[in-house]
């Protein structure tokens, strides 16, 4: 049985400088997105595309969105298979490509896990990062490959 599930993002323009798009460099490119009882997302363009960095950009978002998706389904695999998680951080990166006519694409997206573990396998724990990502919506849903260096970590026990 397949369930489907149902997302709503709004979105708003903010860069509207007076004369709208009437040409490349005189327009904003900052935008807000919103979800209904949730906090909005500054965004605006790459910093290449003359956008404001001290806003999320639209490559940002997506990389991130890998890797949160990539750490709730470690978490659940880890919970399942007696892996105790009680750190997680990621330093994902993602290379894209511009092509000539303007346009672009990701080439690919690496997370970088590095998981601390206070009990479970360790060699488990690295192996379950496979199974994490076949259970990731959004690593499913794009067409480029998301590979995974990760790291495990013990966590250390204080002798009494």
């Amino acid at each position: 049985m397949n369930l489907e599930h149902h997302f709503s993002v709004g979105l708003e323009w903010l860069g509207n400088r007076g004369t709208g798009t009437s040409d490349y460099r005189s327009y904003g490119r900052d935008h807000v997105l919103h979800a209904e009882g949730k906090h909005d997302i500054s965004g605006s363009s790459d910093r290449a595309f003359r956008g404001d960095v001290d806003r999320w950009n639209p490559e940002e978002l997506l990389i991130a969105a890998l890797s949160q998706c990539h750490l709730l389904s470690y978490l659940h695999v880890a919970a399942t298979n007696g892996v105790v998680v009680i750190g997680y951080t990621d330093a994902a990166i993602g290379t894209m490509e511009q092509t000539a006519d303007g346009g672009g694409h990701f080439t690919s997206v690496t997370l970088r896990p590095v998981v601390t573990i206070s009990s479970g396998n360790a060699d488990l724990a690295l192996a379950l990062h496979h199974e994490a990502s076949t259970k990731c919506f959004i690593a499913s849903s794009v067409n480029f490959p998301v590979s995974h260096d990760p790291e495990i970590r013990l966590a250390e026990t204080s002798l009494a």
